[in-house]
């Protein structure tokens, strides 16, 4: 009874033990967030990175946008990448909780070997030796009890690198799904911009066909000619460079969604693209997932429980093993009572001197702590800098695209494009700064796209009159 009492402490004991865990318990450090937008309403919360973004390029109401963003999950190479990372990130913590228990073995052995014996120098006869053999199988079984918390500290670390991994990759997933936004949006600016080159470029060849007949009845001069030739020349540049523009875009395009270049096009459209309605006011959600903010989140969780992995050390190991098992001479024998064997023991290693190499590895532990600190509060400035910036431009653009409505000359009607063009980058890189999309029920009641009619005027007049009728 006193023996079993006194293996019912050693057990107590060790569970307590093992219940120890050393090393600071992670509370997250607070980052400066503003009470409230510079250019819309703010409330503060909490990060909910994991909600569904949903297709929120689909406030566009562009189907070949929409069919090319669901390739983003398919064909991504970077995508892909930040999955098998993130996988991979999941099979670590998978390894370090197999520390929790022990090992087992099972080993099984036959040997058969022969000492002395030779050949008589008389007679060359043989002459045998001694010959023996030798049947063993065992079974042998450590563990290295949690002591001190250094396995579960390490676990805790490597489950908030997973969790910062899939905040890579739900980066990684908006940054390619706002790219290709992006690059759509300005690819069609670029048609638009192609057909008002393209108009202007035929009013100036009918202008320059006047001209010239003008110069040949004496009622115009050659300077007249050349400035005419000179502006076609030069719209049908600015085509030109539109063109290399949208191939430069389509080819982008393409590798976005895993393609060759050569195997991908995308054919022109007349069709407009609206700039879309954002709420002046954002739910707070929009910016509390932001993805990066997560990892970056996540990222301070593992380097604070790599500090308790550190500290940990100053403290001993304790092994406990044991091995069972028979060993024979012949197979008969190999399951008899007299050939079994069995041990147990434990092993303690506590290192008494390292000059200092635990301690300067907590203060590495501590310092890449604080780095990370500093990195999370700067990733949360960055997210409120683009809010920011892009609210402001689209505030700012949608003013100037009102006075530049009612401009008529080709310069002006090219800034009016521009500005558009810039309207919609801007409001796609809005979506994506504020973490993605957002439910139907958080919009206006009114219409979620900007009607925006066709121009009501011509950018160009029309070729002046003139009777005559000579050729060009």
């Amino acid at each position: 009874m006193f023996a079993r009492a006194r293996r019912r402490g050693v057990a107590a004991g060790v569970l307590w033990l093992s219940a120890c865990t050393v090393g600071p318990d992670y509370s997250r450090p607070s980052a400066p967030v503003p009470a409230q937008y510079k250019e819309a309403g703010w409330k503060v919360g909490e990060p909910v990175d994991g909600i569904d973004r949903g297709a929120w390029w689909s406030i566009y109401k562009d189907p070949l946008l929409d069919d090319l963003e669901k390739q983003i999950d398919i064909s991504n190479q970077n995508l892909k990448a930040a999955e098998a990372a993130f996988q991979q990130a999941e099979w670590i913590v998978a390894q370090a909780r197999a520390g929790f228990y022990p090992t087992l073995d099972l080993n099984a052995s036959a040997q058969r070997s022969r000492t002395g014996g030779g050949s008589s120098s008389s007679t060359g006869a043989g002459r045998s030796g001694f010959i023996s053999s030798s049947f063993s199988t065992s079974a042998s079984a450590s563990w290295t009890p949690d002591l001190w918390g250094r396995i579960r500290r390490t676990v805790e670390g490597d489950v908030a690198s997973a969790q910062a991994s899939a905040g890579d990759l739900a980066s990684a997933r908006l940054s390619a799904q706002g790219t290709l936004a992006s690059d759509y949006l300005q690819l069609r600016m670029a048609d638009e911009l192609k057909r008002l080159f393209d108009a202007a470029a035929g009013y100036y060849t009918e202008s320059l066909r006047i001209t010239r007949n003008q110069y040949q009845s004496g009622t115009a001069d050659q300077s007249a000619v050349s400035q005419a030739e000179a502006q076609l020349k030069a719209t049908q540049a600015q085509a030109i460079a539109v063109g290399v523009t949208r191939a430069q875009f389509e080819h982008a395009i393409a590798v976005l969604i895993g393609k060759p270049p050569a195997e991908f096009s995308i054919p022109p459209t007349e069709a407009r693209i609206a700039v879309p309605v954002i709420p002046p006011e954002m739910p707070s959600a929009l910016l509390e997932r932001r993805p990066d903010i997560a990892a970056s989140e996540r990222q301070m969780a593992a380097a604070n429980a790599q500090i308790g992995v550190a500290v940990a050390a100053f403290y001993p190991d304790i092994t406990l093993s044991g091995d069972y098992g028979t060993s024979a001479l012949t197979l008969n024998r190999l399951l008899g009572t007299s050939s079994r064997f069995w041990s147990f023991g434990s092993n303690l290693v506590q290192t008494v001197f390292d000059a200092g190499a635990r301690s300067a590895q907590v203060d590495e532990a501590r310092a890449v702590f604080d780095q990370d600190v500093a990195n999370y509060r700067q990733t949360v400035l960055t997210a409120f800098q683009q809010v920011e910036d892009q609210l402001a431009a689209m505030r700012i653009l949608a003013y100037t695209s009102v006075i530049v409505a009612d401009q008529t000359a080709l310069a002006d009607a090219e800034t009016a494009v521009n500005i558009r063009q810039s309207r919609l980058v801007a409001s796609a890189a809005l979506i994506q700064a504020l973490g993605g999309g957002w439910d139907s029920a958080q919009l206006p009641s009114r219409e979620h796209i900007e009607e925006s009619a066709p121009l009501n005027f011509s950018p160009f007049p029309p070729p002046p009159r003139q009777s005559l009728t000579s050729a060009p």
